[in-house]
């Protein structure tokens, strides 16, 4: 027996059509760094409708990639939709990946078009030989275009671009399983590799989004991510903040605390997006700085472990919830948010444990654990194991880039080491790279990285595993300490020893400037590890 309901289509478009025609009045902010620009959605979406026109007018088919090498702007948004709504598929750039990566990335995926933000030109510019299938360049703002001219590529600005165009534009009908966008990993280890999110899930991510128990945006909400829109399509936020209808504000390409801080100030967001870092950098601006954060309600955190210190830190002073958020590029990328169960009591300890962990796995995603064995594993809080994931906005494959590894039966692997507990909260360990086997078994750099981050000397705390040739490897503690601290490694490793088996305590001990970072904001180990292999680390071995 079939059902009796309508089989319609799950679109961007139709994301699109309902902010347009309930939430006209809601808008977009753009910070320029002092002041901001602002459109509503009403009018954001006439200039959707005429980038579409003008696309197609360049020769945007259905199927063909679009890439954007922009920061989060109003522009940038506004090719979120006219690119998938016209059938071409929006491929987002990351600007912080090298150049050799970048220039892999667009070739690749075959982009025609690139629309890139005037400040970025002259980086792109370095490129623009090397980028074979490139036929078209627009960029944004007023920038010198020069840089970008005699390559075989046309260069046009994108104001011009849509004032050339007539008001209104007919949508073609789009088959729900179509390529929307595309977002490549940031490639630590080989070349990046590409993940091709369709319409229907990118449709069904926002509604995943927009769960109470996940993000739950709605339209009295102003939205601030400071994550990059391409790094995973900035965890969602675009397109679940405009099918809710809530504000969006775009920090554009200032992301340091002061700029920060000033445009918090100025437009009160009511809830944001970013790693562990930026809120890190802002809370030591905030301890030097007057700042007023009063208006975020609640400020979501991922992509590597947040340090329980800052989620306290921000509680006791700003009264600003942190809540966690786990997933990655392959699940689109929300897959879980650590807000606390029922039957506790907000403030207290308990609640922070809770928030504390990497998430609950979110309606619309299944996961298990898997042992070392190929065995699934109980949730129980104790058992730990791989972190395996499907779900209709997780990924079955790479786009041409065949990995069998990765998948396991129709389930994702993530590459995630973890337990999880009865009701469905995940507590990450460590990455199965990172994850530090001595003596025949496993420390967690991400629990030692957590409780080190903690001691109030502490700014950053990276570990990673070294040769040790009685234990096969050992920890290595890699840690920045804050401006004039004058705290030692014997006295780290003794504060460690009241919150740690004492097995698990690193020998060797190194104090660096600063953790090195990945493109999107993480700890870059791969980096840390080629240092300590190159002796730039001068390590201290305790007895």
């Amino acid at each position: 027996m079939l059902s009796t309901m309508q089989d319609f289509p799950l679109t961007i478009g139709m994301i699109f059509r309902h902010g347009r025609a309930v939430f006209g009045d809601s808008e977009v902010v753009t910070f320029e760094g002092d002041t901001s620009r602002r459109a509503s959605f009403g009018e954001l979406s006439g200039r959707v409708d005429q980038l579409a026109a003008a696309l197609r007018r360049l020769g945007v088919e259905s199927g063909d990639r679009v890439a954007t090498f922009a920061w989060n702007t109003q522009e940038h948004l506004e090719a979120y939709f006219a690119v998938p709504c016209i059938g071409g598929v929006l491929h987002t750039l990351n600007v912080r990946l090298f150049p050799d990566q970048l220039v892999y990335i667009v070739n690749h995926a075959e982009d025609r078009i690139v629309i890139v933000d005037g400040n970025l030109v002259p980086a792109l510019a370095k490129l623009a030989p090397e980028l074979s299938s490139v036929e078209h360049y627009i960029v944004t703002g007023d920038a010198d275009t020069a840089p970008l001219e005699g390559n075989r590529a046309q260069v046009s600005r994108y104001d011009e671009l849509l004032a050339a165009e007539p008001p209104g534009i007919a949508y073609p009908e789009i088959d729900e399983r179509a390529a929307a966008a595309m977002c490549y990993t940031s490639g630590t280890t080989g070349n990046p590799k590409g993940v091709v999110y369709s319409h229907r899930s990118t449709f069904l991510h926002s509604i995943g989004v927009l769960q109470a128990g996940a993000l739950g945006y709605t339209d009295r909400d102003r939205v601030l991510p400071v994550v990059p829109m391409f790094h995973a399509n900035a965890w969602g936020t675009p397109y679940a903040a405009w099918m809710a209808g809530a504000d969006l504000v775009m920090p554009n390409r200032f992301l340091q605390a002061e700029p920060l801080a000033r445009l918090i100030e100025q437009e009160r967001p009511t809830t944001a997006a970013a790693v562990p870092t930026i809120w890190t950098e802002l809370l030591r601006y905030a301890e030097a700085n007057p700042v007023d954060l009063s208006s975020l309600r609640v400020v979501t955190c991922g992509g590597s472990a947040v340090p329980r210190a800052l989620i306290e830190n921000f509680e006791e002073k700003f009264d600003i919830r942190i809540v966690q958020g786990w997933g990655m590029t392959e699940t689109s990328p929300l897959a879980a948010v650590s807000w606390p169960p029922k039957g506790v009591e907000l403030g207290t300890a308990e609640e922070l444990d809770w928030r504390e962990k990497s998430g609950r796995v979110i309606a619309g995603v299944e996961l298990r654990i898997v042992g070392d064995d190929g065995t699934v594993l109980p949730w129980d809080g104790e058992a730990v194991g791989e972190i395996q994931v499907r779900g209709p906005w997780v990924t079955g494959a790479y786009y041409r880039d065949a990995d069998p590894q990765k998948f396991d039966d129709g389930w994702l692997r993530t590459g995630d080491i973890a337990s999880v507990t009865p009701n469905g909260y995940i507590r990450i360990s460590d990455r199965v790279k990172d994850v530090i086997k001595s003596g025949g078994e496993w420390i967690s750099s991400v629990e030692l990285e957590v409780h080190l981050m903690a001691h109030a000397e502490v700014i950053e705390a990276a570990v990673i595993a070294v040769p040790d040739p009685r234990w096969e490897e050992r920890p290595l503690a890699c840690v920045v300490l804050r401006p004039g601290a004058h705290v030692t490694a014997s006295e780290l490793r003794e504060y460690l020893g009241g919150r740690i088996a004492r097995w698990q305590l690193p020998e060797r001990w190194t104090f660096i400037d600063e953790v090195p970072k990945t493109s999107v904001g993480k700890f870059d180990k791969l980096a840390l590890r080629a240092r300590f292999a190159a002796g730039e680390l001068a390590v201290e071995e305790l007895a």
